[in-house]
């Protein structure tokens, strides 16, 4: 009879060869799909297509130059020298997922698979039944009779908001307007929401949650492009892991509070839940499927989690890329001053009528997003084939959705260097494929906040508009940085003057 040592011999090198017969078929097809997409670059013998870039900054830098001297819809390219990736970046080529309800890329390589133990299996990340029953769940909280009193907590933030900053930047002097906007959108999620108000914008320069928020995204994405970090047994025995587990229980925990504060409010006074508009947190609370089956307490929590960092973090992007195309392209900014002037005259606050009648304003931020697209990249995990023109790639591949890439592709946009708001409003809207300005993604998994951050944004904007000229600080340098989000690596500083 074999000895146990022997036993555990045959079957780690019977695994090991699995392992390696599968890598050489993986292997073999990918480079049969290779040869009929764009190449991401040269390959590396170890390090695949990975050496042209170290982060997702350098990615991008890498590829928009090939997106545009090739024209490519799709890229290939190989992850160190184990893991092949597939991206998408024109709309011919993205709406084939897009427009699909394939899952999101959860496998053992992919961002999504990073995320979980920060967001849970949230709308964000989940798929199937889950992710339709609770998308049904959800979508009430975004029903226009909710949306509309929102107006008033957007208002209260905004003045809190342009308070500080004109405390900053009065005597002349730049000031930063990412930080401070990051926590004016966290405290309106936290009021409209939750109900709940925890003075965040008065707190110092930056709350905690956003700060976690900041690093548990740069480290999702950096884990990602370093298949060394792959591993759990690895990755949470590295600093960073360390970190990353620090930060994920503190937003864990400040999301529980509320939670727990919510449910022993209702407990003490259930008649709150009777009340005509139930906000995000009530939804959660009192939702009920046709089974008459409410939400786990897991499923609630992962939900306020994604809820607190996509509403907050991707509208925090655009407005701060707002305020920076505001300040860049000064012409565009006193016309979107006229309009605001006509619309709401010598009113201060911005009332939910306004909204619609600002329409200049809503083709500038639709410039804005395309611009600077505030989410760079989503992906998706194959369940069956996709099939374009005479490229297959099969079932089990993930495939990242290049979002900024479709936004600045030169057969979509020819002068896509060039800010043009009215491109959203001339004869060319009607030739342009759906899917060639996706900023909430589309089809099905869309983002079901887009009318909340909208709306947002153009208070703000607006309320900016009616109390200050901005000008852009040239001596500082605003360099993109995509991660979860797109960011400002340096932050954006501008000049506030009174109108």
């Amino acid at each position: 009879m074999a000895s146990i040592p022997v036993i555990v011999a045959t079957l780690v090198s019977g695994y090991l060869m699995w392992r390696l017969i599968r890598f050489a078929m993986t292997y073999r097809m990918w480079n049969r799909i290779h040869n009929s997409t764009t190449p991401m670059g040269t390959r590396h013998p170890i390090y695949g297509t990975m050496h042209h870039y170290s982060d997702a900054e350098g990615f991008l830098k890498h590829v928009m130059p090939i997106i545009h001297n090739t024209r490519a819809k799709m890229l290939s390219g190989w992850l160190f020298c184990l893991f092949p990736t597939f991206v998408v970046c024109h709309p011919d080529t993205a709406k084939l997922l897009l427009r699909s309800s394939e899952p999101k890329a959860k496998r053992f390589t992919m961002v999504y698979r990073s995320i979980l133990p920060w967001l849970g299996d949230g709308l964000l990340v989940s798929d199937g039944p889950k992710w339709e029953r609770n998308r049904k769940l959800l979508t009430p909280a975004f029903h226009f009779d909710i949306l509309q009193p929102y107006v008033n907590i957007y208002n209260k933030v905004t003045d809190i908001l342009l308070d500080k900053l004109w405390s900053e930047g009065k005597d002349g002097q730049s000031v930063e307007v990412a930080g401070p906007v990051g926590l004016a959108t966290l405290d309106t999620m936290l009021r409209c929401a939750f109900s709940y108000e925890g003075d965040v914008q008065l707190k110092g320069e930056s709350h905690p949650y956003v700060r976690a928020v900041k690093d548990l995204s740069h480290t999702c994405i950096r884990r990602t492009i370093r298949p060394w970090l792959f591993p759990d047994l690895v990755f949470y025995h590295t600093k960073e892991g360390r970190q990353f587990r620090s930060l994920t229980q503190y937003v864990h925990t400040f999301s529980s509070d509320i939670i727990k504060a919510r449910r022993k409010s209702i407990t003490a006074d259930p008649s709150q839940l009777d009340k005509r508009r139930l906000d995000f947190l009530d939804i959660l609370l009192s939702a009920k499927d046709e089974t008459g089956t409410g939400m786990s307490d897991e499923d609630i929590q992962a939900e306020v989690d994604t809820f607190m960092f996509e509403g907050h973090d991707t509208t925090a992007s655009a407005i701060s890329w707002a305020i920076y195309a505001l300040a860049k392209y000064p012409r565009e900014q006193e016309r979107l001053a006229a309009e605001v002037k006509q619309v709401i005259g010598t009113r201060t606050c911005v009332e939910w009528e306004d909204l619609s009648k600002l329409r200049y304003q809503s083709v500038f931020i639709k410039e804005v997003m395309r611009m600077y697209s505030p989410v760079p990249f989503v992906a998706r995990c194959l369940t069956r084939p996709l099939v374009y023109e005479s490229t297959v790639i099969p079932a089990g591949f993930g495939v990242d959705i290049n979002i900024h890439g479709i936004h600045h592709h030169p057969d979509v946009y020819p002068d896509h260097e060039t800010f043009r708001p009215e491109r959203f409003s001339d004869g060319s809207v009607e030739e342009r494929d759906p899917y060639a300005f996706v900023p909430f993604s589309a089809g099905p998994r869309n983002c079901i906040g887009q009318n909340f951050a909208l709306n947002e944004i153009k208070v703000v904007l607006t309320r900016l508009l009616r109390r200050f000229h901005v000008e852009l600080d040239e001596d500082h340098e605003v360099t993109f940085v995509p991660d979860m989000v797109m960011r400002a690596k340096y932050g954006i500083k501008v000049r506030l003057l009174p109108r």
